[in-house]
């Protein structure tokens, strides 16, 4: 790349962005990627808590399940 370094041409870079990108568009652009990423931590956190209902739901409906085919089992066994 001739005499410039890697660094000269990534000012560079930075500075033509900011000139005919503009400073606004830099900021709002750097403010989505934060609230992206704040939005994947909270939906990492509220995929732990549904893993952990989901776990409790199927252990209640386990138990309702083999309350009902006690039931059917007996209404069987009574009539015939």
């Amino acid at each position: 790349m001739g005499a410039f370094s890697i660094w000269h041409w990534l000012i560079v870079l930075v500075v033509v962005l900011v000139l005919f990108g503009g400073g606004g568009k830099l900021s709002k652009l750097m403010g989505d990627a934060g609230s992206g990423i704040k939005a994947f931590k909270k939906g990492l956190k509220e995929e732990g808590k549904k893993d952990d209902d989901t776990t409790a739901e199927k252990a209640i409906e386990g138990e309702s399940t083999e309350a009902a085919s006690t039931v059917a089992e007996k209404d069987k066994a009574a009539n015939g």
